[in-house]
């Protein structure tokens, strides 16, 4: 029996997925087709099928990685000892947007598909990975927002779990929101308060005055909904 080398497996794989986020970057999701993938490389159907078990299960490693990166460049701002917790959490926001907007084309590449039916598990998998990934560095955040009499909600563990799920929420109405201003449905006006709305309930969760965060500045809004 052949004996799978680890480090071998890992560098193959990684390279499917390096293919996949450049094509999805270049053309969208919808139309990379694995056939495409595999000319890329050079490769067989069944070393496609070796790693993954389908294209929605590439899309999955695709967007982790892309998760794992957002969540390293948000480490330095969590450590940061010259940051309040305010500045911190509004920091990590910012750090996300700024994430985003450096890969404009991947994120578009992947946003009109990402509320199809047949991603469901894939944005399964993804809100439950971002809940494991993303709580523990809200809950220091939020955690040094008690010990500073700035935050008044209790548990912070508890409330990071919170924020994770509100995130999640928003990051979804954005997607729809897009959406539909791409198609004229709205005005950028609607945009800014329902994504404000998300603003207060964050407040309201951290037991801060209203007005206190500052999550999605105008500019970063111009970015994405004109």
């Amino acid at each position: 029996m052949r004996t799978l080398n680890p480090e071998v497996h890992a560098v193959r794989r990684d390279a499917f997925v390096d293919v996949a986020q450049r094509l999805i970057q270049a053309q969208g999701y919808e139309d990379v087709s694995i056939a495409a993938i595999l000319e890329e490389l050079d490769a067989s159907r069944g070393a496609f099928y070796h790693y993954f078990e389908s294209k929605a299960d590439l899309l999955e490693a695709v967007v982790q990685r892309m998760t794992d990166a957002a969540t390293a460049t948000l480490i330095p701002v969590i450590e940061d000892p010259d940051l309040d917790a305010v500045q911190k959490f509004e920091a990590f926001f910012a750090g996300i947007a700024r994430f985003k907007a450096d890969r404009t084309d991947l994120v578009l590449g992947l946003v009109r598909v990402w509320l199809s039916d047949e991603n469901a598990i894939v944005r399964d998998k993804f809100r439950k990975n971002l809940l494991t990934d993303i709580a523990p560095l809200l809950a220091r955040i939020v955690h040094q927002g008690q010990a500073e009499g700035v935050f008044t909600t209790h548990a912070a563990d508890e409330t990071a779990r919170v924020l994770v799920a509100l995130m999640l929420g928003a990051n979804q109405e954005a997607t729809d929101l897009f959406i539909a201003r791409q198609a004229g449905r709205l005005t950028f006006h609607d945009v800014e308060r329902t994504l404000g709305a998300y603003t207060q309930a964050f407040e309201r969760v951290l037991g801060v005055r209203p007005g206190s965060l500052a999550i999605a500045d105008r500019a970063t809004l111009r970015q994405w909904y004109g």
